[in-house]
């Protein structure tokens, strides 16, 4: 099973280059994993994507809908953050190897707590999960 960092959340329900790649991911795989931090992430790419004028306040809403009903219908394993990833999140950035950042720190720790490869399109976390021997892959 995957792991889906917001990175692919948002090219799946926002038009984008990779919006393709990401329908691939989500599609291929029975209920792949979010977490809360996702679905947090991904109100607030939607929120500066309407801020930006990239569309409309009508449509960032029924963006938002349509994940909260994808997460009701149980379209997705929801994954509960607890302390055990924030302990993992700042061993990770202690090890002061990587450009990671906080967010990103607590991605890797769900995927790696969890055992799930992670699936983004941040090439930087990427990177930084390869460092960090976690398992990931990078689309795009």
């Amino acid at each position: 099973m995957y792991y889906i960092d917001t990175s692919v959340l948002a090219a799946y329900y926002c038009p984008e280059p990779l919006s393709n790649l990401a329908e691939k991911y989500l599609l291929s795989e029975r209920r792949p994993a979010i977490s809360q931090l996702t679905e947090v992430e991904l109100a607030s790419a939607v929120s500066r994507k309407v801020r930006e004028k990239e569309f409309s306040e009508r449509d960032g809403l029924k963006i938002l809908d349509a994940f909260q009903a994808h997460i009701g219908t149980s379209m997705y394993t929801y994954l509960i953050l607890d302390s055990r990833h924030y302990r993992l999140a700042r061993s990770l950035i202690s090890r002061l190897s990587t450009p990671l950042r906080t967010l990103d720190a607590l991605h890797l720790s769900v995927s790696a707590t969890s055992d799930l490869e992670l699936i983004t399109a941040d090439k930087r976390l990427a990177e930084s999960a390869a460092k960090l021997g976690i398992e990931a892959e990078l689309i795009g």
